[in-house]
């Protein structure tokens, strides 16, 4: 029943406006209905409930009145409401412990739930007010306490662990703090389903803006499917550049405002996170597989390394801002333990795919003037930069395939023209081995025999050696160059290589330079004991035609390496000038007059000299322009 107060004439006191009502009668008031509600508390028998003093039908009144005139409340007004309903919820909880209380239960749970729908709706505004929603950069994730920047916002830091400066959208902390008001009062009051339906949409609906910003569109998988490749790759520049966000930034900070509205509530918070990642990660997911069921080529193969990568970093970040109990997190981290594996097979067998390109690679006509060949330049260059990824790589590997006898692609052992150094180990690579590492070298030694095999396409054999050896000398500055590559095949096999290279280089002085020596040896230019006029005279003329067909064919080779050009071209000089300076200087005496020296003499030694400088040039003029 309800307690009457009566006045000095004994008649009932009619309750106080709540206009009327002072700060210590607020005060006061407070301090009646906590004492009721713990009076209630303390009542075991639940057939004889206490009386219902007048102060519930008061306070009753207050906040119906406060959620009408919610529109002209000041902020201390709203935080007076919000503690108001805080109690009102305790109170109607414990009267609805009483069956007899079903008058001041009904009054009281009518105005709960009043309160409610107004709360709702004022979480709802705050949470959609975008215009106090700013952004900050940070760089640390590493407390579950809010911070403040000059006392005026509230920062949702991120881990150490994302690196660089990052940024997510921010609510001022009076925001925050009036949200986790009300997600308590609500929860308490029995209201979670509503509470968390208003956060769970809305931050649905912000999150989705984020992703907006960071331009990530839905495409389904047909689309992706049929998409050429440069629109394709622009979609995965943008996937990976989403995945990567919600890694550092989003995912985190989603984390932090929901550990902050729900700081009380440590599971709900939880598990509101965990749902909302779930819907964001499998429409990532959604992309990773239409992707991986595209045709394969090897231009794709970096774009798959880099998505692999994305999503093996999003793994740990989930893990980090879910508690390993979360069964949500563990299924999400499953799927995209799946996907990534999926990707990963896919990068794997593009990659193995450079076998079959190297081997499908015949040639039928050589490339002109024993320059790089461009098969040479495209798999070194295609190896240096998959090599920037060989941790990525290797782990793959170890993944899918398993380093054993019964490998089904075994390392191609190539047979080059010349043995390997006594003494020098035959394997190239570091004594690592792993699965990635056999691949390398395995592609080394295919990409070898093919290039043996297009060497004898040249008819010259002096230019055979040329084509090789600018190959060979390609081919091991890009591995000297890549710290990733030489560490797999090693210093040994570099050491091999260069050995290897200077042997095209001599074997390229003797094919060409060997006869020319023999003209100018001094043997044989004696009959009888005297210089014979007529073999000074045969020796001079067939140099000099020797000299120009040399000059002429050899002005139109390449080699683009311009240490290795400086290297030939010095070795060249050291070798023939001095032969042609002593040559000349020793039977020049022998023509009769300054006529026969200029018929037979066409060249001074600088000339030599000079001419030199022509050779690897790929210049097919030179000796037309020097004639003129």
């Amino acid at each position: 029943m309800v307690k009457n107060h009566l006045d000095q004439n004994g008649s009932p006191k009619a309750p106080r406006s709540q206009e009327e009502l002072e700060h210590s009668d607020v005060k006061k008031l407070w301090e009646d209905i906590d004492q009721f509600i713990d009076v209630l508390s303390a009542c075991h028998d639940k057939s004889n409930p206490p009386e219902v003093p007048e102060t519930v039908e008061t306070f009753s009144k207050i906040i119906d009145s406060k959620i009408h005139k919610h529109n002209t409340c000041e902020r201390e007004e709203d935080n007076f409401l919000i503690e108001a309903v805080s109690r009102l919820s305790k109170l109607t909880n414990s009267l609805s412990e009483f069956p007899s209380t079903t008058r001041s239960l009904n009054r009281t749970s009518m105005v709960l739930q009043r309160a409610m729908t107004f709360m709702e709706e004022d979480l709802r505004m705050l949470l959609e007010d975008n215009s106090s929603v700013k952004v900050y950069k940070n760089s640390s994730f590493n407390s579950n306490r809010l911070l403040l920047v000059d006392g005026d916002q509230c920062v949702l830091t991120l881990s150490e662990s994302s690196g660089g400066d990052e940024e997510y959208p921010s609510f001022p902390p009076a925001t925050v703090t009036r949200m986790n008001r009300i997600a308590s009062a609500m929860i308490l009051a029995g209201y979670e389903t509503e509470c968390c339906q208003v956060y769970s949409i809305s931050r649905r609906n912000a999150f989705g803006e984020q992703m907006k910003k960071v331009e990530f569109e839905k495409i389904n998988m047909e689309d992706v499917q049929r998409m050429p490749w440069n629109s394709l790759e622009g979609e995965m520049t943008r996937w990976i550049r989403v995945v990567k966000s919600c890694s550092t930034t989003l995912f985190p900070g989603e984390r932090r405002l929901g550990d902050s509205v729900f700081s009380e509530s440590p599971k709900i918070s939880e598990s509101l996170f965990s749902n909302l990642a779930r819907a964001v990660v499998i429409q990532l997911l959604d992309f990773a597989e239409a992707v991986t069921l595209t045709k394969r080529s090897a231009e794709k193969l970096f774009k798959y390394l880099d998505m692999y990568e994305a999503m093996r970093d999003l793994i740990p970040t989930i893990n980090m801002l879910c508690s390993s109990e979360c069964e949500e997190s563990n299924e999400l981290n499953s799927e995209i333990q799946a996907t990534a594996d999926r990707l990963g097979e896919s990068a794997l067998s593009i990659f193995c795919d450079l076998e079959d390109s190297i081997k499908n690679d015949v040639a039928r006509t050589p490339v002109p003037g024993g320059a790089v060949h461009p098969l040479t330049r495209y798999v070194m260059n295609y190896l240096k930069y998959a090599c920037e990824y060989k941790v990525t790589l290797e782990h793959i590997f170890q993944q899918h395939v398993k380093l054993d006898g019964s490998n089904s692609n075994p390392p191609v052992k190539s047979k080059p023209a010349l043995e390997v150094a006594e003494g020098e180990s035959e394997s190239p690579h570091s004594s690592e081995t792993t699965p990635f590492s056999i691949q390398l070298v395995t592609i080394m030694d295919l990409l070898d025999t093919n290039l043996e095999a297009k060497s004898n396409l040249y008819r010259d054999h002096a230019l055979h050696h040329i084509f090789l050896m600018n190959n060979g000398r390609y081919i091991l500055q890009k591995v000297k160059g890549s710290t990733e590559i030489h560490q797999v095949m090693g210093d040994t096999w570099c050491r091999r290589r260069s050995t290897i290279v200077r042997q095209y280089h001599k074997n390229y002085q003797r094919e060409t330079w060997g006869k020319v020596l023999q003209i100018l040896s001094h043997d044989g230019m004696q009959v009888h004991g005297k210089v014979a006029k007529t073999t000074v005279k045969e020796r001079f003329k067939n140099f000099n035609a020797m000299f120009d067909e040399i000059h002429r064919s050899q002005s139109s080779w390449i080699v683009s390496d311009e240490q290795l050009q400086s290297e030939l071209r010095v070795s060249i000089s050291a070798l023939v000038i001095p032969a042609y300076r002593s040559f000349f200087g020793r039977f020049r005496q022998y023509l009769d007059n300054a006529k026969q020296a200029d018929k037979y003499i066409k060249y001074q030694p600088e000339d030599i000299e000079t001419l030199i400088d022509d050779f690897f040039d790929g210049n097919t003029t030179s000796m037309a322009r020097r004639r003129t």
